[in-house]
């Protein structure tokens, strides 16, 4: 393990937990058992909260202070804080307490700064946890056929990487799923071996002030004084487009446009600087490199034996061939696509139930959080329904607003859905993008509105008919019916399956 300044600044200065969740939990294990000279957890549950949950004994038994309740944040004189990434950077307590003096982090940041493993991290707007998965399950194969290195994978997924931080060689590799809260106090390079962002559009608006401090949140994964030693962006995305001009490290740019003509280089790509791109020709996923002499082409997968739907799972194993390129093989590629079939609640197939006039097919997709990655869902299910000759689908949408526009959704609905129901807070905001869709035709598009979220999944299940398709994908967040994505799409489940 890298011996960092941290390690002498925590025995040197009292230190601050912002939010007792899954990610700072390992973390004040971790302080403590590495002789931080105090640690103090802010909490703002009650109390009651506190003790009821077995977090208040759990920590007095480590020897952690507590501040909880409403005032966690009075009196913030600690000299580092580690802040959770929910927990906004710029509240007045934070802010006066970094003006004072105090370090501003994370448990990322600090993984980050302590592991001597290769971090491989992947951001954006959609994809992220399909294409760090994907990304990982490659490195695990080429790790195996060469008989060294270990893969570890976290970040917003899976479990905290910050414990096996001291496990971690030169030979291994971290891939991590990093979203835009952990991202917004991470210096620029973030200290990331290879980054990936695989697009950036309009989310979490809710929580950012608005789309510049998105947008600013996601460029702090590349750039800076110390940049990775290779990026990876999308060149259709206008956002990661303009990020990439700003670069000097080399990037690869991945497209998911079909059937490219041979020696295609999209007009982002900078020879001088040593970008490559990857894009598909002839049903095959290939790498150009450009050369004094042209363009070297490289086949590395067919498309046909991807299992997971989707032009954006296309996407994703191309992110991820670009993010292992040099440290995996085509055949380490290959045994992924053969075996890998999605992650759950996205677009999953929970159940198909036989029928003489066709079967019906259940998909959970609970973790289309935003209407882009409903879009993205709908365009696979319309590409697997064209093909057997299905109709389209019923879908359930709604939640809690994030504050970004329904527009493209509500027309994304008109064009690949047969039926509708919408649920949740935001149901008002779609009903009335979809009023205002030149497209919207109600005897076309039957739209159903039930409030209740558990009642509308039961309605689109037991009214399915012969041949028809149900597909959650809520295009809002979970959190005005349920605690998270996964319970939303594990309540679908157990709907369907009560059938």
């Amino acid at each position: 393990m890298k011996q960092h300044g941290f390690l002498k600044i925590i025995k040197e200065r009292d230190c601050a937990v912002l939010g007792y969740g899954v990610s700072n939990r390992p973390l004040v294990e971790w302080l403590i058992a590495h002789g931080a000279k105090s640690v103090t957890v802010r909490d703002q549950r009650s109390p009651e909260d506190m003790e009821k949950s077995g977090d208040a004994p759990r920590l007095q038994a480590l020897g952690a202070h507590l501040v909880c309740g409403e005032g966690y944040l009075k009196d913030l004189t600690e000299g580092i804080i580690f802040r959770s990434p929910g927990i906004r950077p710029h509240l007045p307590e934070i802010q006066a307490a970094v003006a004072a003096g105090a370090v501003l982090s994370s448990e990322m940041e600090l993984f980050l700064a302590l592991t001597e493993a290769k971090v491989i991290a992947i951001s954006g707007s959609d994809g992220k946890t399909t294409t760090t998965t994907v990304t990982s399950l490659i490195l695990e194969e080429a790790c195996k056929r060469r008989g060294t290195g270990k893969v570890y994978r976290g970040g917003n997924i899976g479990t905290p990487l910050l414990p096996f931080a001291e496990d971690m060689t030169p030979e291994d590799f971290a891939v991590v799923e990093l979203s835009s809260f952990q991202l917004m106090t991470m210096g620029e390079g973030a200290g990331v071996t290879r980054g990936a962002l695989t697009n950036i559009t309009p989310n979490h608006l809710n929580w950012h002030t608005d789309m510049a401090e998105y947008i600013t949140a996601k460029t702090h994964l590349l750039g800076g004084e110390i940049p990775p030693e290779a990026a990876v962006l999308n060149a259709r995305d206008e956002n990661t487009r303009r990020i990439g001009e700003t670069l000097t490290t080399p990037v690869t740019w991945f497209t998911g446009a079909r059937d490219l003509p041979r020696g295609y280089l999209p007009d982002t790509v900078n020879p001088a600087r040593g970008d490559t791109a990857v894009y598909e020709r002839e049903g095959s996923i290939m790498i150009a490199v450009p050369t004094e002499n042209g363009v070297t082409e490289t086949p590395v997968l067919d498309v046909s034996r991807i299992r997971v739907p989707g032009r954006h799972n296309v996407e994703n194993f191309m992110t991820a061939i670009a993010l292992t390129r040099g440290y995996a093989e085509p055949a380490d590629v290959g045994a992924v696509a053969d075996s890998f079939l999605g992650v759950p609640h996205r677009l999953e197939l929970v159940r198909e139930i036989p029928r003489a006039g066709g079967a019906i097919r259940f998909y959970n997709s609970s973790i289309d959080s935003s209407p882009t990655r409903t879009l993205a869902a709908l365009s696979a299910m319309t590409e697997m329904n064209s093909r057997e000759g299905r109709r389209a689908p019923t879908v359930i949408c709604g939640g809690q607003d994030k504050h970004v526009p329904f527009d493209p959704l509500a027309e994304g609905l008109c064009r690949h859905a047969s039926r509708v129901i919408i649920t949740g807070e935001a149901r008002d905001q779609i009903l009335t993008a979809l009023g205002d869709c030149p497209d919207f035709d109600p005897a076309k598009l039957p739209v159903t509105v039930i409030p209740d979220y558990r009642e509308a999944m039961r309605t689109a299940c037991e009214t399915a008919r012969d041949g028809d398709t149900v597909l959650l994908s809520p295009a809002c967040t979970s959190f005005d019916a349920f605690k998270n994505f996964a319970e939303r799409g594990e309540v679908f489940r157990a709907t369907v399956n009560a059938l």
